[in-house]
């Protein structure tokens, strides 16, 4: 598997946490400002929802996928990056572009160190101190877009 084919598919536990979260999130209860994320399935046309982190950072929101180049990420790029943020019954329309890898190290340092007791696992031994180099080096298997 190539870094830009990244995917890490959800073990048990972290199934079972994203329930309870997204659970806990559509009823308008944020665990440390999760949103839920809701995209237009690419084949079946129908809203697909996921628990999501946002960051905010230097006035600019981003999403970060942990786990890769997942259902979520592959369905807002053949979605135009169009989708919808929610917290219980508040529903924040936004259009996302997709950011170059030469432009990540900083937002992946920022997201590490803010989510990194969540999806650290996920980072195979990278955390917010690792090297500009370094971020660079995984950044293709780390999908982020910044939302309008």
């Amino acid at each position: 598997m190539t870094a830009g084919s990244r995917y890490v598919e959800a073990g048990r536990s972290a199934a079972v946490f994203n329930k309870i979260a997204g659970w806990l999130t559509k009823h308008g209860i944020s665990l440390f400002g999760s949103r839920m994320l809701y995209v237009r399935g690419r084949k079946s046309g129908q809203w697909r929802g996921n628990p999501v982190n946002p960051l905010t950072m230097d006035d600019a929101r981003y999403l970060v996928a942990p786990r890769g180049h997942t259902h979520w990420v592959r369905n807002l790029r053949a979605a135009d990056g169009k989708g919808e943020l929610r917290l219980g019954r508040r529903v924040e329309p936004f259009t996302a572009t997709e950011v170059a890898d030469a432009d990540k190290p900083a937002i992946l340092r920022a997201y590490l160190k803010r989510w990194k007791w969540e999806v650290g696992a996920f980072f195979e031994g990278v955390d917010a101190d690792a090297s500009d180099e370094e971020l660079l080096r995984i950044a293709p298997g780390y999908p982020v877009f910044r939302l309008r």
